[in-house]
């Protein structure tokens, strides 16, 4: 599903906006995954969120977050953002460049607990710290580092230069949804190019292989 007005061009993983496909209303607790390219100067004026965790994965360029409990923050590449939108929030983000493109992930995922607080984390994930491994950014428990989440959601990320390959084990009852930010990988034997995801139930091993040179996130969902 595509999207493109003007200064916005938006890839859509499952139905969004006036896109809707009763098939593909999300998976597990991940409920959208847009993948936005916004013009110099442009963005997406101030608009609400309620009951939902937002995150914002930048590609290229940098993207200028306001909202409406008070948070302003330039996101660059290498930060990940997560607002709950919990309560209640209004926000806007916008293009932090008059010459430059912005490319960033926007995900969505359903929370846990309903009617929290709105809050706001930003922290960044340097390229080499993410580099030829999984590092995981965002996890209900905030541990090894990652933002806090509301929902049981493990969220990683990877790069990966040509032919090297990643594992991640998969527990008991749990499921994952593998997206290709860029490039290319095998995933269990599967061909993944970008912009590509694949929803994966009752495995218990995942074997990812960079056929060029690719950037991945993984989400292990209960």
């Amino acid at each position: 599903m595509h999207t493109r007005i003007g200064w916005l061009d938006s890839r859509h993983t499952f139905s969004f906006g006036e896109h809707h496909d009763p098939r593909f209303m999300g998976f597990r607790a991940l409920r959208v995954i847009n993948e936005d390219r916004v013009a110099p100067g442009q963005g997406f004026g101030t608009h609400p969120h309620r009951d939902m965790e937002i995150i914002s994965y930048m590609l290229e360029g940098a993207l200028r977050h306001e909202d409406s409990v008070g948070t302003g923050s330039i996101i660059n590449v290498d930060d990940v953002q997560r607002m709950s939108a919990g309560t209640g929030v209004l926000h806007s983000e916008r293009n932090a460049s008059d010459t430059n493109p912005a490319h960033f992930l926007q995900i969505w995922l359903l929370p846990e607990r309903k009617r929290v607080a709105p809050s706001y984390e930003q922290r960044r994930f340097p390229l080499e710290d993410r580099r030829g491994r999984l590092t995981l950014i965002a996890s209900r428990d905030q541990r090894d580092g990652s933002i806090g989440i509301n929902q049981d959601v493990d969220l990683f990320s990877a790069v990966l230069d040509p032919g090297q390959s990643v594992h991640h084990q998969m527990k008991p009852g749990r499921h994952a949804w593998v997206q290709v930010a860029r490039g290319a990988i095998d995933l269990n034997g599967k061909h993944l190019d970008a912009g590509d995801g694949a929803a994966i139930s009752e495995e218990t091993e995942l074997d990812l292989s960079a056929s060029a040179a690719a950037e991945i996130l993984l989400f292990d969902l209960a």
